[in-house]
């Protein structure tokens, strides 16, 4: 199924429950998701399910969710599974993500350096949508191991909040091919269209307003920064 195909089951199939995800901050629940032919898996994270955090707004985590694949989507980078948000979800609205088959042992700490050494994407993404939750679950790897990104929830803060395991480029120079894709990037955040339109329904002007800064920053000066040294840079827990 293509991506269009994908996305519009996701967004109009019928939705059957599966079982809950027991570890985790927030609800979160496998479903199928009935397409013109075969069901979908999927996750989905009903709004009512998120447990309240003091510096993000309640019940607004899935937009965030949907907002990072609309950014890894425009990038081309193809990181973060298709994502839409329902209204209509069995608990109440919320994202509903393809689910990735992976295996749940494999993440950023059993790596290999091969695979960890393919991660400058991945950074690179975390720092454009300012994620404060990057842990080393999060990161995925399926059975043609390919990269994959989830739980996005706590991004797009207009305060500098990142938090994340992969520091593992600070200091490097970032590659001409992602700076090029980092500046056509930064033209689809100023051009009136369809995606402008659908990440200013997602986050806050503000928020927008710190995508475009934090994104400038990063063609003017193309190097992974190092770690904070004022506060906390990691995630807890970190997997």
């Amino acid at each position: 199924m293509n991506k269009e195909g994908i996305l519009n089951t996701l967004q109009e199939g019928e939705i059957t429950l599966q079982g809950q995800f027991v570890l985790g901050y927030n609800y979160t629940f496998l479903i199928e998701v009935m397409g013109e032919k075969d069901p979908l898996k999927a996750v989905y994270k009903p709004d009512k399910g998120q447990q309240p955090i003091w510096d993000f707004p309640d019940y607004h985590l899935s937009r965030r969710e949907v907002a990072a694949y609309l950014v890894s989507d425009s990038l081309g980078w193809d990181l973060v599974p298709a994502t839409v948000l329902r209204n209509n979800g069995p608990l109440g609205p919320g994202s509903i993500q393809l689910y990735v088959d992976h295996d749940p042992n494999q993440h950023y700490f059993t790596f290999d350096e091969i695979t960890r050494s393919n991660l400058h994407t991945t950074a690179l993404f975390d720092l454009l949508v300012n994620n404060a939750d990057r842990k080393g679950g999060h990161i995925l790897l399926d059975s043609a191991d390919k990269i994959w990104l989830i739980d996005h929830g706590l991004c797009f803060h207009e305060e500098d909040k990142i938090r994340t395991v992969v520091w593992d480029f600070a200091g490097e120079p970032i590659s001409s091919d992602l700076a090029e894709q980092l500046a056509r990037f930064q033209q689809t955040l100023v051009t009136p269209g369809p995606f402008l339109e659908s990440l200013s329904v997602l986050i806050n002007k503000e928020e927008l307003i710190a995508l475009r800064s934090r994104c400038q920053q990063l063609i003017q000066s193309p190097f992974y920064p190092h770690p904070p040294s004022d506060r906390r840079y990691f995630p807890y827990p970190p997997v």
